[in-house]
């Protein structure tokens, strides 16, 4: 597999790292010109993501409410729009969730649009680790995020979360008690300042210096002027209880206030000010000088310094399979790419994380799927999707152009389908594009053949375990390719099933795996034949809802009564073939019947779709099925038997329909069991 070459060993490269750091001659000349930067007490552009504080709530969201994570992450994108536009904003998300989701965002004023995007990049990937809490706020320090179940928006103080942060590499204050008073004094003065100028013609925002103590105060903009005095009031009153330490932080529910010995805001900062113009102008020469001096000797550094911060920040190891390898994408390249992630280039959504269409800087658009939760679960869903969709190729599964692996968050690259998902074209109220019969049985083949080659066309046998309309990609001339391989599993030849955890979507989910977590590429099998009954039809398998027949029991109850052909989507009109049409949803049906040894493998599928003078055998009753809505007596082997409509049990027979993988098996039509036409 072309991915077994990814990345020499990461623990070398940090040794090597480490050393390089400080015995290249290189490393002397960066730190001098660094140091010369802070003595003269200039700031460059930082969008200053260092966490400094972080708070995940103890309320759980409901055990029930299966949708919270999905809204959760529509919130988060939702509030990264309006902070492109304004840099802070407030959303909230409460109609489709038994918990709403309440959500503030907000960059210091110092900080620039692309250094503001930065940190809210970087605080969005560290948020998500308090989930399910239905409550969490986190400090950087450019930058705020808070969601709640509530609308907090207004609250500037909170006695039992606000807290300081006294940290500081540099310690405390050493000397008489003489020299402890002057800078606390220092102090005092510098933080009294930016406080009564942030409360007053600062707008919520203010720094300074005085006698080498620099200051910011940051004010969120929902919790007004009364607030944000009431809130600074109270942050200067607590950063004192730091001192003789040389730095420190109050974070407040309303604002945020840093006193340091060293020169952290943007020099943007203090507006107006001469001695700041001076500053800067004094910065750009000695930038620009050290920049002409060290560039070519630092470029190496600056590379493993980023990488090492980044590796130590983000707490997934890395297998050792995936090490190594040409199609690694550096993380601000992507980033660059999509804009930053911008919702206006977002095409897809799923379980895992979002998809953005990305243009790099050669022209060529790209899909880039975001893994937004970067933890051990995600982590290993993604290393598992780049492993085995790295060493398949077909022509209906998704190209993997590579990946990146060392920024705050995991990212894989695939080929660009500029008709997004299957799910766009069928399911959506309001339809700009019908697909044609032909279109449709096209998508329904080549799925099928997509599937076939995961299951025995190439080297790995892999099954897919979350087929659905959504995964499903169509290209520019409509030809289906599968996608997101998050979930997938390798399956030996040599085994009859694979014990694992319940997985997939409800709906699409085969009753033996999800009774008894026994997955098998049957599994695979009766999702396709849900989905090929959502294609025909042109609706969802909403199983569990009470109000409404599943789609299943639809066509199970119009194939009984040989009206299959007024199941097909209406928009189609009589613009279809009624003969294939019934016979397609005959093959839909023997794939979702109740037990695994019925239903046909994919091989014979394509043969069945492919050669229409093959047998179609005749399917046995669909499980999900409500008895009360069938007038037909329960075959042999299946009970409903429950008093919920959505619960089964499955008590099927061995099968005299034998799982081949050639077409010999499936013989032509005799006699009744010719296909049912309408």
């Amino acid at each position: 597999m072309r991915l077994k070459s990814l990345m020499t060993s990461m623990t070398s490269k940090y040794q090597y790292s480490h050393y390089y750091k400080y015995n290249n001659p290189s490393f002397v000349v960066i730190f001098t010109v660094i140091t010369l930067l802070c003595f003269s007490h200039s700031a460059l552009s930082d969008p200053r993501i260092s966490e400094v504080g972080k708070y995940c709530g103890t309320h759980k969201a409901a055990p029930g409410d299966d949708n919270y994570v999905h809204i959760f992450t529509k919130e988060m994108e939702r509030l990264q729009e309006i902070v492109t536009k304004h840099k802070w904003g407030t959303h909230s998300e409460n109609m489709s969730s038994t918990t709403p989701i309440y959500g503030l965002a907000q960059c210091f004023q110092d900080l620039s649009l692309i250094d503001c995007l930065q940190c809210f990049a970087e605080i969005r990937t560290k948020l998500p680790r308090c989930l399910p809490s239905v409550s969490a706020r986190i400090y950087l320090d450019g930058c705020f995020l808070r969601y709640d179940n509530y609308s907090f928006y207004t609250e500037d103080t909170d006695s039992l979360r606000d807290a300081v942060n006294c940290t500081s590499q540099n310690g405390a204050v050493v000397g008489d008690e003489a020299k402890k008073l002057v800078f606390a004094e220092s102090v005092g003065k510098v933080v009294e300042s930016v406080v009564g100028e942030a409360m007053n013609e600062g707008g919520g925002f203010a720094v300074g210096h005085d006698e080498g103590v620099y200051a910011l105060a940051q004010c969120w903009k929902s919790v007004g002027r009364k607030g944000c005095g009431h809130c600074l009031k109270k942050a200067g009153n607590e950063v004192k209880g730091c001192l003789p330490r040389r730095e420190g932080r109050a974070l407040n529910s309303g604002c945020y206030l840093r006193y340091s010995t060293i020169k952290f805001y943007n020099q943007g900062g203090e507006n107006g000010q001469d001695s700041s113009r001076k500053n800067g102008i004094i910065a750009a020469g000695l930038v620009l000088a050290a920049a002409v001096v060290v560039l070519s000797l630092s470029a190496s550094y600056v590379a493993f310094t980023k990488l090492s911060k980044r590796k130590e920040n983000n707490f997934v190891e890395i297998p050792s399979s995936l090490k190594k390898s040409g199609l690694n994408y550096k993380y601000e390249t992507l980033e660059k790419a999509t804009d930053y992630f911008s919702s206006s280039r977002k095409i897809g959504q799923g379980g895992s994380g979002s998809v953005f269409r990305g243009t790099l800087q050669n022209g060529k658009d790209v899909a880039v799927k975001r893994l937004v939760f970067n933890n051990r679960q995600w982590a290993d869903e993604f290393f598992n999707e780049v492993n085995l969709i790295s060493g398949t190729q077909h022509k209906n599964l998704v190209k993997l152009l590579g990946c990146s692996i060392e920024g705050p968050e995991s990212l894989i690259v695939y080929e660009y389908l500029p008709n997004k998902s299957l799910d766009q074209f069928i399911f959506e109220k309001d339809k700009t594009r019908i697909l044609k019969w032909n279109q449709r049985f096209d998508i329904i083949l080549g799925t099928a053949e997509g599937l076939a080659y995961l299951h025995g066309g190439s080297e790995t046998r892999i099954i897919h375990r979350d087929i659905k309309s959504s995964n499903v990609l169509l290209d520019e001339n409509l030809n289906p390719k599968i996608a997101d391989f998050g979930l997938a599993r390798c399956f030996g030849t040599d085994k009859t099933h694979l014990s694992t955890g319940i997985a997939g979507t409800l709906g699409y989910m085969a009753p033996e795996y999800l009774i008894q977590g026994q997955l098998t590429d049957k599994a695979d099998v009766y999702s396709f034949g849900v989905l090929v009954s959502e294609i025909l039809c042109g609706r969802k398998n909403n199983v569990f809802r009470e109000d409404s027949c599943s789609l299943l029991q639809t066509v199970w109850k119009l194939y009984q009564s040989n009206k299959l052909a007024t199941a097909v989507d209406p928009c189609l009109g009589e613009d279809f073939p009624v003969s294939e049409a019934s016979r397609v949803f005959q093959i839909g049906l023997l794939c979702t019947q109740a037990s695994p040894f019925l239903r046909p493998s994919m091989a014979q599928v394509v043969c069945m779709l492919s050669n229409s003078s093959l047998d179609v055998p005749i399917p046995k009753q669909p499980p999900f099925l409500n008895s009360r809505l069938l007038d037909q007596t329960t075959p042999l082997g299946f009970s409903t038997e429950s008093s919920s409509p959505n619960a089964f049990k499955v008590g099927v027979p061995s099968s005299s329909f034998e799982s081949s993988s050639t077409c010999s098996s499936i013989r032509p039509s005799r006699g009744k069991e010719k296909i049912m036409e309408a």
